[in-house]
């Protein structure tokens, strides 16, 4: 297969360049690949090649080579081959560049030839990605984003367990792809990297997204939202931080008469809860449930161990 890509590009390639029609023994005393040992293989791949070029789109066509119609060879015409100028402004092709750069496939940057053709310019800067290295995740994310264009059932491996979802859409939040889809009634949201076994099935739209559905309002904003758990904790912040915890909690606290807070906080990720625990030190207190308190104090004496 990869002499036959190699093959394709080549006479692609000699086609667009050359500009004007070429004859069948041209093409093959030209270009790498067709150096067959005799007239029938040589007819033989070439008409293959023919048909797959076709196949894919590609408007390869016969015209005469002189004025007198004598002698025919191919072509392929650059009018209807290459896109037209989309006559995209400054401002737009920046936005592009900028979309270019924000994401990886596969751990490595999109070049700058796509942009360049469509107007755009070397911009300055290091030429890093912003955020978003899809790195391993990159081929489950190309499964499940072809499950939610297509509107076809999904089928993963999750915490453990296997899933059997709806998938109604991508986010990118916090440095992860979150896929929001509908299991058992319910909407919920898994992060992309943390599945395994991605694969689709079934016919394509075989199912609606619900009505008035806003895929943004369907993730939840804070990472401890965003799980399998369904917990209740209650926590107590010192008035040192208190202004903080504020601005961070989702529901209003429970203002106590030395300035400190209490809060009821639906927790369904205890790791991610644990996480932002620690950010406040010992200026914060696990009130219930008594599991999340143990699992705290257990991380925090494990580090003042080591």
């Amino acid at each position: 297969m990869k002499r036959v890509i190699e093959r394709l590009l080549n006479l692609l390639a000699f086609l667009l360049t050359t500009g004007r029609p070429v004859s069948a023994d041209e093409i093959r005393s030209t270009v790498a690949g067709y150096d067959q040992d005799n007239d029938e293989a040589f007819r033989r791949m070439f008409e293959r090649d023919k048909d797959l070029l076709r196949n894919m789109g590609i408007p390869l066509e016969l015209q005469p080579t002189d004025v007198w119609e004598v002698e025919y060879g191919y072509v392929v015409p650059r009018d209807e081959y290459e896109l037209p100028d989309p006559g995209l402004t400054d401002e737009e092709r920046a936005a592009l560049w900028l979309s270019a750069q924000v994401v990886r496939l596969g751990g490595q940057p999109s070049g700058p030839e796509a942009l360049l053709k469509l107007g755009g310019g070397a911009m300055s800067g290091a030429g890093e990605p912003l955020a978003a290295d899809l790195g391993r995740s990159a081929a489950s994310l190309a499964v499940v984003f072809q499950a939610v264009t297509e509107r076809r059932v999904l089928r993963f491996a999750y915490r453990s367990r296997a899933r059997v979802v709806h998938p109604y859409g991508l986010v990118h939040q916090r440095g992860h792809w979150y896929l929001v889809a509908g299991e058992g009634g319910e909407v919920r949201a898994y992060r992309i990297d943390r599945g395994s076994g991605y694969a689709v099935e079934g016919s394509p739209g075989v199912f609606e997204r619900p009505a008035n559905f806003r895929l943004r309002e369907a993730l939840p904003s804070l990472p401890w939202e965003a799980g399998e758990e369904d917990l209740e904790a209650i926590v107590r912040f010192d008035p040192e931080v208190a202004w903080w915890a504020r601005r961070q909690l989702a529901e209003p606290p429970t203002e106590l008469p030395d300035g400190s807070l209490e809060a009821r906080i639906h927790v369904a990720n205890p790791a991610a809860f644990i996480g932002w625990m620690l950010a406040f030190e010992d200026h914060a207190e696990i009130k219930s449930p008594a599991a999340l308190r143990t699992q705290l104090l257990d991380l925090v004496r494990g580090e003042r161990d080591e």
